[in-house]
C-alpha cells in the first residue's frame, strides 16, 4: 500500500464515523461512541479503532484499526474491496476478533455442522457456521486516559440457538506513542455443558495489514513475526506458548507494529497460531490435534460444566516500531499490572 493509499483508508475510516453519537469523553483524552452498529474508540480526535458489532456480522470484529501515524494495521478486505495487490483468503479472517473453531454443546443436537468440527465453528463462515451475537452494549465509562464499556454477547448455532453466554469488557488505554485495548472475557456455560474443541482455528486473532505480511505468495515480505522469547518468524512461532506475539513492518515510510499479549493469569497458556501471510492469534483451547509443537500429546481438552465461568483477558497492543522499538516487553509488564 503506498503512502497516499494508507491516509486515503484512515481519512474513510475517520469520515464513515463523523456521524456517530456524540462520545462519551474527555475533550483531550480517549472517547468511547456507541452507534447501533459499532462502538467507536477514540483518542483525542483520532480514531484507533471501531468494533463492528451489527445484526449483519458472523462475529464482532475490530476494524479499522489504526496505528501510529494513522496506519492501518489490520487488513481491510473483504469489508473495503478493490485496494491494489490486496489478497482475498480467508474472509473469516476480518481485522481483529476472539471467537472459537470448535465450541461443542454438550447435549445438544446440531442439525447444521461444518466437516470436521465436531460442535460448533465459530471461526470460518462457511455454510453451516455459528455467529456471536452482540446483544446489549452498556453505558460507556470514560476518564482521561482510559475508557471501557461492557458488551454482552450470544453464542448460536446456525440456526440460532443459543448455546453460551458470553460478558466482554473493552478498554482503551492511551499510552502515548501505543495505545492498548484489553478485552475481558467472561465466557459462561448457562445452557449446557460446553467443551472446546481440539483445533488450531482459535482465538483471539489478527489479519496484519497486507503490506507489512512476512510472505506474500512464494515470496518473503518485509513483515516480522516475533515473540515474547525472542524467536523469529513462522517457523519460530507457530505453535509455540509465549507472553506475546507482535507482527511489524514498514507502512507509510515508518515501521509499525501489533502485538497480542495473553494475560499470564489465563487459566490456560496461549499457543500462537501466527501464519506469514498475515495471521496471528492466541489459542488457550488447541492440544494434539491443533498440531501446536508445544501441545504434542495433550488431550486435555478444556471443559465448562453447567453454569461454569471461563475468564479470559487478552491485550491488543498498537505501537511504533518493530518489538524491540515499541517496547512490547515493557508495554506487556505494564498490561499484566493492569486492573482493567
Amino acid at each position: 500500500m503506498k503512502v497516499n493509499l494508507c491516509l486515503a483508508l484512515a481519512a474513510l475510516a475517520v469520515a464513515a464515523v463523523a456521524l456517530a453519537p456524540a462520545p462519551a469523553a474527555d475533550a483531550d483524552g480517549v472517547a468511547i461512541k456507541v452507534g447501533d452498529d459499532r462502538i467507536d474508540f477514540h483518542a483525542g480526535k483520532a480514531l484507533v479503532a471501531s468494533y463492528r458489532k451489527g445484526a449483519d456480522v458472523a462475529k464482532p470484529y475490530f476494524w479499522p484499526v489504526i496505528g501510529p501515524g494513522g496506519a492501518p494495521l489490520t487488513r481491510a478486505w473483504p469489508m473495503l474491496k478493490g485496494q491494489p495487490g490486496e489478497s482475498t483468503d480467508h474472509p473469516h479472517q476480518k481485522s481483529a476478533w476472539f471467537c472459537h473453531g470448535d465450541v461443542i454443546p454438550e447435549g445438544i443436537p446440531l442439525k447444521q455442522k461444518i466437516k470436521g468440527v465436531e460442535g460448533v465453528d465459530f471461526w470460518s463462515e462457511s455454510p453451516g457456521h455459528g455467529r456471536i451475537v452482540c446483544v446489549h452494549v452498556g453505558e460507556p465509562k470514560v476518564n482521561k486516559d482510559h475508557a471501557q464499556v461492557t458488551t454482552r454477547n450470544e453464542w448460536r448455532t446456525a440456526d440460532g440457538t443459543k448455546v453460551l453466554d458470553e460478558t466482554r469488557t473493552i478498554h482503551l488505554y492511551d499510552l502515548g506513542a501505543a495505545k492498548l485495548f484489553v478485552l475481558n472475557i467472561d465466557l459462561h456455560a448457562s445452557v449446557c455443558p460446553i467443551t472446546f474443541g481440539d483445533t488450531k482455528e482459535g482465538s483471539m486473532g489478527i489479519r496484519i495489514n497486507d503490506d507489512i505480511r512476512a510472505t506474500k505468495g512464494k515470496e518473503k515480505g518485509p513483515g516480522r513475526i516475533e515473540n515474547a522469547e525472542g524467536k523469529v518468524g513462522e517457523k519460530e512461532c507457530w505453535g509455540g506458548v509465549s507472553a506475546w506475539c507482535d507482527y511489524s513492518g514498514p507502512l507509510g515510510g515508518k515501521t509499525v507494529g501489533l502485538a497480542i499479549l495473553a494475560d499470564p493469569a489465563n487459566p490456560y497458556s496461549s499457543c500462537w497460531h501466527a501464519r506469514g501471510y498475515g495471521l496471528m492469534a492466541a489459542n488457550p483451547f488447541g492440544r494434539n490435534k491443533s498440531g501446536f509443537p508445544a501441545m504434542r500429546g495433550k488431550t486435555d481438552l478444556v471443559k465448562l460444566a453447567k453454569g461454569e465461568h471461563l475468564k479470559l483477558r487478552y491485550g491488543i497492543l498498537l505501537h511504533p516500531g518493530d518489538a524491540k522499538e515499541g517496547k512490547v516487553a515493557e508495554h506487556y509488564a505494564r498490561f499484566v499490572k493492569l486492573k482493567g
